[in-house]
């Protein structure tokens, strides 16, 4: 009797060794597409629910059994099942995709997750040569482009057969060189759209949406700044859309338009892929903070710092139109 009391109660002992190992907390991270939190969700089985929330960053732990299905719901985000341990064993991440708003066409993400590199480049060509393309995040978008530079070259790469190549600086070449051909296409066409239009332009009478004089200020401004104002505008949002047109519309030389659109083109693809690049590169080594996990901010940054000068100069433009209005 008291040896099958001690069986018993080692078999108990077992299959409560069994249980407590498969109940266990496990660390996830659960990103949306976009490579963001999906906040506050709801983790379920057939027979319980659990409301819970990732950080900032995606993770949390979870208290579950590492075989079971599991199922998470999360606002305005798709439901997603899974199984602990069937998940990559080195990468314990899980994405969870958000439904689309309209809000995601101003998250560079937004491009990169859905198009990769030849939306990239269409959108780089549309925002500098055609009139739709102002409202298109190029800055940030180049930005975070640096930061998945890799990612980005290979696309190309593979088509060449070259997708086993791993170099960092060749990938960001390659990428620079791309994204500069789109942006110089893209001015090309808008500056031979202003030439074709503009002797007729200057014979528009004046109305709600079109001055005259708009276009005489415009000649003064490039007689005055000359081939910088074509560089100048490649870092200023909706600027660099309409400044080649208006080029064209008052004929600046076509050689000096050329030499100044590449040379401006470049120095704004370089200045803004390198520095997503390097950036992140920095921030990751000196202080274990990485910038993709943070791109709302980043992407706000830049927007603010390139419309700056466009906001500051109607400031003061209007200022000193007041300030001369009332002298007279």
């Amino acid at each position: 009797m008291i040896r099958m009391k001690f069986c018993f109660l080692l078999l108990m002992g077992i299959v409560g060794v069994l249980v407590a190992g498969a109940q266990s907390t496990v660390p996830i991270r659960l990103l949306n597409q976009y490579e963001g939190s999906i906040g506050a969700f709801t983790l379920s089985t057939a027979s319980t629910s659990t409301v819970l929330e990732a950080n900032k960053e995606g993770y949390v732990s979870l208290q579950i059994d590492t075989t079971t299905e599991y199922t998470i719901t999360a606002p305005a985000h798709d439901t997603v099942r899974f199984v602990y341990s069937q998940l990559p064993a080195g990468k314990k991440e899980l994405i969870v995709q958000k439904l689309f708003t309209w809000k995601d066409l101003l998250n560079p993400m937004f491009y990169i997750s859905y198009g990769g590199l030849w939306l990239l480049l269409l959108i780089v060509f549309a925002e500098t040569g055609l009139f739709a393309g102002f409202f298109l995040p190029g800055d940030s978008l180049l930005f975070v482009a640096g930061i998945y530079s890799s990612n980005l070259a290979h696309e190309f790469l593979k088509l060449l057969g070259m997708g086993g190549l791993q170099n960092e600086w060749f990938d960001l070449l390659v990428l620079v060189g791309l994204v500069t051909l789109a942006g110089v296409i893209g001015n090309t066409l808008g500056y031979w759209f202003g030439r074709k239009i503009g002797p007729t332009m200057f014979r528009w009478k004046d109305n709600f949406f079109f001055k005259k004089r708009y276009l005489d200020e415009a000649h003064v401004f490039y007689e005055k700044h000359g081939g910088g104002a074509i560089v100048f505008a490649r870092f200023l949002p909706i600027v660099r859309t309409f400044a080649p047109i208006i080029a064209g519309i008052v004929g600046m030389e076509k050689k000096k338009f050329m030499f100044f659109n590449i040379v401006g083109c470049l120095a704004w693809v370089f200045s803004m892929i390198f520095a997503g690049h390097f950036l992140q590169k920095w921030v990751k080594t000196q202080f274990n903070f990485d910038l993709r996990d943070h791109l709302e901010v980043i992407v706000i940054g830049i927007v603010l710092i390139t419309t700056a000068p466009v906001i500051w100069k109607l400031v003061a433009g209007g200022s000193s139109k007041a300030g001369a209005s009332s002298k007279k």
